[in-house]
């Protein structure tokens, strides 16, 4: 079987089908058996409505009597209706999901599975997922294609555009009989000597367990196809970050020796004294950027945790040892306030810095200045990487907050160090002249170090395959004398009485508020609050309040222009879209109000709180639910700690590894099925990954056996690697 073919190489799969298909991110037959399903039911579980008991149920029968109601108190729209088969009838609810009262033919069964408790009184089937009877029931379509009968275990798809499930089951029956055609996929399966598998890793193995999962009779087969399937991802994960530690180890870098006395200098000068966490972390760094081969270093530390003093100690030690140092922020007001905090500390000392952003005036003689190597340390945003920028001698890359820069654009700015220029004759101290000694030929392409930085607490799971080409450093304690945020949650209904006398009360006393919304504008498809909306609605409350708004659609200069002024004390009440998430120091705010929290992860959560609690004022973090269930677990953690860490370890556990990388990085990690919460098949995956890549280094040949595999293999190290 040709998994690298298109998907109209499949029938039932025309030119009109693949299209939708590609839609969803499946191009290829591989695409499309790795397409697996979201859930499997046994509709012979379901009873008669006379027989049920409260929990988890099945239940077949007609449904009627649908309506919905939009509830001013709640602010939640409730969509009812009526459950009947030939025993009874129960009352069925969905909250916020209207289109239920559309969805359904009145005349037709269902299957309807969810949780049955007493409600206020009176047992209710509430928010249940619904299957058409006849989609579960046919053993034939019209054209004599077999589909689903309803014995045992039946796979549900996720709906892809107008494709739902019914379909996929048609898709798979028709390539049923080459599953056994499958290629194997990983070493040990192919006739292979160098390395042992485990015992789940078998010639044929990857054919079963796809087949398994799409047509299971057990639900031990489909644990089984899981296990395989889920260490097939994370040993390519692994084996991608292997080699890029490997690729890493044989890049040259300049030296950049440690001085002890140009250290002291700038820590004697800086008018706080560092944590444990940041020597700890310097030290890490300062002994990388001595070293031949280039630092790979990922800086993690939580909001406010002093991040940006060690990485001006790493550029002091690079424009002390000759070189010029890059710091690109993904924002222009980050950027300068990152200049106009490090200058103060640094051009005392010799540094010459300058800023370049997009409303630089002086574009030109920067860039000549730089060029000729009379600047030693830029700071900016994305005009740093554009082509007529160019550096004398770069030797060191800061990134902050990389996630927020595309794999291109960080590309761009490393190949700007790829230069054989000798280090600047304008050395800070005679005692640096040493450093010339460790210099390697002209002819040598060097590679930066780069420091990347990040304020998102990554759960040590993550730190291990994900990031694991890289060395981690942790600034794991906040300085003191921050303030710890007090957080809440709240009901919509309680905003009244428990919210808006505190706003009022810290408008008064002169700080300033954030107010968080999930959308710009109203949206009929979505309950979530608005950015524009609720500026009109806080208008009106709050009078006497400047209250404006900030949303990313806004152009550059306009965002950048509203922080000025929030920055500035021109505006009370900020309202706003996860845009802030990054921004701006504003020690003045003192509350961030989050409307539909439960809708956002922890890591984002953690992140809009760190906002605020800034200054030496108490802060408070209000969490609004617009739900009526109890708070969730996401939220009570958050009420509970302000620990990033903790709060990224349950965040993994909650959501996967998915959802908390797409807030690490550009690009989709898309793990299908592993968990990074899953330490013994990581550690199994681990183990055979360091082999096979010790294999490869020492025999490169062997790599063309597994062109499948390799391939996978690049497409992981472009989205994790950072050099």
């Amino acid at each position: 079987m040709d998994l690298s073919a298109e998907v109209t190489k499949v029938n039932g799969i025309g030119e009109k089908t693949a299209e939708i298909l590609k839609k969803a991110g499946i191009f290829t037959v591989r695409d499309l058996l790795y397409f697996l399903p979201r859930d499997y039911e046994n509709f012979q579980d379901s009873v008669k409505i006379r027989d049920l008991k409260p929990g988890k149920i099945m239940v077949r029968g007609r449904i009627s009597e649908l309506k919905t109601q939009h509830t001013r108190r709640r602010g939640l729209n409730i969509t009812t209706g009526k459950i009947t088969d030939d025993t009874g009838s129960i009352r069925v609810i969905w909250f916020n999901q209207p289109y239920r009262a559309k969805q359904f033919d009145e005349q037709r069964d269902y299957y309807f599975t969810g949780s049955y408790d007493l409600k206020n009184g009176r047992y209710q089937l509430t928010s249940p997922s619904a299957t058409l009877a006849a989609d579960v029931e046919l053993t034939s379509d019209e054209k004599g294609r077999k589909t689903l009968q309803k014995k045992g275990l039946i796979p549900i798809y996720s709906q892809r555009g107008q494709i739902k499930s019914i379909k996929f089951h048609q898709f798979f029956e028709a390539m049923r009989s080459e599953f056994a055609l499958i290629p194997d996929l990983l070493p040990g399966t192919m006739e292979d000597d160098y390395i042992k598998p485990p015992d789940f890793v078998y010639p044929g193995a990857r054919a079963d367990a796809l087949y398994k999962s799409h047509f299971p009779d057990t639900t031990a087969e489909i644990t089984e196809a899981r296990r395989y399937l889920a260490y097939e991802e994370l040993f390519e994960l692994l084996l991608a970050s292997q080699l890029s530690k490997q690729e890493n180890s044989r890049l040259k870098a300049h030296q950049l020796p440690f001085n002890a006395d140009n250290t002291k200098r700038l820590v004697d000068s800086l008018p706080f004294k560092l944590t444990d966490a940041q020597r700890r972390a310097t030290w890490d760094i300062l002994q990388d950027l001595g070293k031949p081969t280039p630092m790979n270093r990922l800086l993690q530390g939580d909001v406010g945790s002093g991040k940006t003093i060690v990485a001006a100690i790493s550029a002091f030690q690079a424009v002390s040892s000759g070189f010029q140092v890059a710091l690109l922020a993904p924002t222009s007001i980050l950027a300068t306030q990152h200049y106009e905090g490090l200058k103060p500390l640094l051009a005392p000392l010799g540094v010459k810095m300058e800023l370049l952003i997009g409303a630089t005036k002086r574009k030109n003689a920067i860039k000549s200045r730089l060029k000729s190597g009379e600047i030693n340390f830029l700071i900016g945003t994305h005009a740093i990487i554009t082509d007529d920028t160019e550096f004398k001698n770069l030797a060191l890359c800061i990134i902050d907050e990389q996630h927020r820069f595309g794999v291109g654009q960080r590309q761009k700015l490393l190949l700007k160090a790829a230069r054989n220029d000798k280090p600047s004759s304008a050395k800070l101290t005679a005692n640096d002249d040493s450093c010339s000694d460790n210099l390697t030929p002209d002819d040598t392409i060097f590679a930066p170090h780069l420091l990347s930085m990040t304020a998102t607490p990554i759960p040590r799971s993550l730190q291990l395959t994900i990031f694991g080409d890289l060395d981690v450093s942790v600034i794991g304690e906040l300085p003191k004398g921050r303030q710890k945020i007090e957080t809440k949650i709240l009901k919509s209904i309680d905003q009244k009485e428990r919210l808006y006398p505190k706003i009022s009360e810290e408008i008064g006393q002169g700080h300033q508020i954030y107010w968080i919304c999930k959308n710009i504008e109203d949206n009929p498809m979505m309950e979530t609050t608005s950015v524009k909306k609720q500026t009109k609605k806080l208008q009106g409350l709050f009078p006497r309040a400047k209250v404006e708004f900030l949303h990313g659609r806004m152009k550059p200069a306009e965002k950048d222009e509203i922080m000025e002024r929030f920055a500035g004390g021109k505006i009370d009440i900020l309202v706003s879209t996860t845009v802030v998430e990054v921004g701006v120091n504003v020690p003045n705010a003192s509350v961030m109000v989050i409307m539909d929290a439960e809708s956002y992860g922890l890591a984002q959560l953690h992140q809009l709180r760190g906002r605020v609690g800034r200054g030496q004022t108490k802060s408070y973090c209000y969490l609004i639910s617009s739900s009526e269930d109890k708070p969730t677990k996401r939220l009570l953690e958050m009420e509970q700690s302000t620990d990033g860490f903790h709060l990224a370890e349950v965040d993994l556990k909650i959501r996967g590894p998915g959802e908390i990388y797409g807030a690490l990085q550009h690009g989709a990690l898309d793990l299908r099925i592993a968990t990074l919460t899953d330490t013994p098949l990581i550690s199994i995956a681990s183990r055979q990954a360091k082999q096979v890549a010790a294999e490869f280094a020492n025999n490169p040949e062997n790599m063309l056996k597994y062109k499948e595999l390799m391939s996978g293999i690049s497409h992981y190290q472009q989205l994790t690697t950072l050099n």
